[in-house]
């Protein structure tokens, strides 16, 4: 199992990184060991003081496929679910400065946070609304219409490179509105007005 990453899939957010917008994705992979699911709390790396959540849309790949053409991708999933992309910022800043690669920043344990899985056939796939809540306060806010590459358009791409198996997930991105977390937060995902996702920061 694959966990697929995508940076700067949103306009918004790359602005607020101060980043250019892409051209072509940018894909990033964590090991199966950032895996968090069933609720389970994040416990504070020690190796980070600026810790980030990264709200997102994660899609389930459910057929082997490499080579995917575009008028198939989309009989490669069938559900959506929550996903939070934990990243050590200031690790993350530290990697980009010397031209190093961040993945100690990126996919360390427990750094990607999913939700259970829902039907995609109850949702309009270019209209799908997401929502971040910290402590209760709402965070993000995001909409698969914004995606700078959807869903298909991220399957044909990465499969190029990857051979996509059953079972491997691909973030999609995350829109503008990331910031730190600290220990005792509670964070709450929905996609539209379904509860999905909690993570508590220990």
């Amino acid at each position: 199992m694959k966990i697929i990453c995508v940076g700067r899939n949103y306009a918004a957010h790359a602005k607020e990184m101060g980043s250019q917008v892409p051209d072509e994705p940018v894909v990033f992979m964590k090991p199966p060991s950032a895996l968090l699911v069933n609720d389970k709390p994040l416990y504070y790396p020690e190796f980070t003081s600026d810790l980030h959540y990264e709200a997102e849309l994660v899609f389930r790949i459910e057929r082997n496929g490499k080579h995917i053409q575009a008028e198939f991708a989309s009989s490669y999933y069938s559900e959506v679910g929550f996903g939070i992309d934990f990243t050590a910022r200031d690790l993350q800043a530290k990697m980009k400065e010397k031209r190093l690669p961040w993945e100690i920043a990126k996919g360390f344990d427990g750094s990607a946070a999913v939700s259970s899985f829902i039907p995609l056939n109850e949702f309009d796939l270019q209209n799908i609304t997401f929502r971040l809540y910290k402590n209760d306060q709402l965070v993000q806010e995001g909409n698969s219409g914004n995606m700078i590459f959807g869903i298909d358009q991220l399957i044909c791409h990465i499969s190029r490179y990857f051979k996509l198996q059953m079972g491997d997930l691909i973030f999609t991105g995350t829109p503008v509105g990331v910031g730190p977390v600290q220990i005792g937060d509670k964070l709450v995902g929905y996609i539209e007005d379904r509860e999905l996702l909690h993570c508590v920061i220990r």
